[in-house]
């Protein structure tokens, strides 16, 4: 009989690529990585690792064993689904993987309704770009991702995981408010020649973004980079910057930025993915539930901070 730790831990090196990231994912040694698989060679009687250098590839034998050891996973998430939705309480940890200003916007009233509704249900969340998020709750280090997609820009798609829209806001141009001798803003071709503020290369609003100037016939002249939406705004708002922004990130506050439309009037999509195999896990249905109530709640407040925004 195979022993499925040893087999979960092939299968991690196939997603990590270095025993050390498959130590450090699993809070492991790297020596009581390499002496488990190396038990799991005897116990196959074949060869599944070579070295290549620094680092080990696996054999065709080693992949045949990875495809069937995704099945079992998958197969023991079900299993583990079926046996929570078995029981008359909702309880378990879900960890959740969240982009900032979905964190800002959705996650506290979310967490105050899940702790009055489900109390015996304990959440951890982290911060992680989108695309990384979906890439690592594949690989099971999260249990929920919410991430976003842009026009035109599909995020990364993996038969595993399932998709579920949780909500869309509008994308936006945000400039400083208007100040003497600064020259008044009316689209985004007026910002030709202006400082921009942009969340860093290889981000999908960034890539965006650019895209956005580029259509409107300039290259944008960005000085300033930071996944921080928060400093974005304070860099915008004090008319250092201008910078494209989705209406989520107005949520609970208000702002003396000008929020201007955009032709064709984008839209952001907000979604949440986690993997088939526990979507049905009670835990995750709460959680999921909840979250499309508290994004319902949020998106008449935020569309309200635009709309003084623009009045003014």
């Amino acid at each position: 009989m195979l022993d499925v730790r040893r087999l979960r831990l092939l299968r991690e090196l196939k997603i990590r690529g270095t025993l050390a990231e498959v130590a450090e994912a699993l809070q492991y040694s790297p020596s009581s990585v390499s002496q488990q698989l190396a038990l799991l060679e005897k116990e196959v009687g074949v060869e599944l690792l070579r070295k290549t250098g620094r680092r080990v590839q696996l054999t065709p034998q080693a992949e045949v064993l990875v495809a069937h050891t995704a099945q079992l996973l998958e197969t023991m998430e079900q299993a583990e689904a079926d046996l929570a939705a078995s029981l008359t309480t909702v309880t378990g940890t879900v960890k959740i993987a969240v982009f900032q200003s979905a964190a800002l916007a959705l996650m506290p009233d979310t967490l105050s309704l899940m702790a009055t509704a489900y109390p015996e249900v304990r959440i951890e969340m982290i911060q992680r770009e989108p695309e990384t998020a979906l890439h690592e709750t594949w690989a099971r280090d999260f249990d929920l991702v919410i991430a976003e997609q842009y026009p035109g820009h599909a995020a990364p798609r993996y038969p595993e995981l399932d998709r579920l829209k949780l909500t869309t806001d509008a994308i936006r141009l945000a400039v400083p408010p208007d100040a003497p001798g600064r020259a008044p803003i009316a689209s985004i071709e007026d910002t030709a020649g202006l400082a921009w503020v942009m969340e860093p290369r290889g981000a999908a609003s960034r890539h965006w973004a650019e895209q956005a100037c580029r259509s409107a016939g300039f290259e944008p002249d960005v000085r300033f980079e930071t996944a921080d939406l928060q400093a974005q705004i304070r860099l915008i708002e004090s008319g250092n910057a201008v910078g494209l922004m989705p209406d989520l990130v107005w949520t609970g506050r208000g702002t003396t930025a000008q929020l201007l439309d955009l032709p064709g009037n984008p839209r952001r999509t907000v979604f949440t993915s986690v993997r088939r195999s526990s979507a049905q896990r009670p835990a995750i249905l709460a959680v999921r539930e909840t979250l499309a109530i508290t994004a319902e709640s949020v998106a008449k407040p935020a569309e309200s901070v635009v709309r003084t925004a623009d009045s003014e």
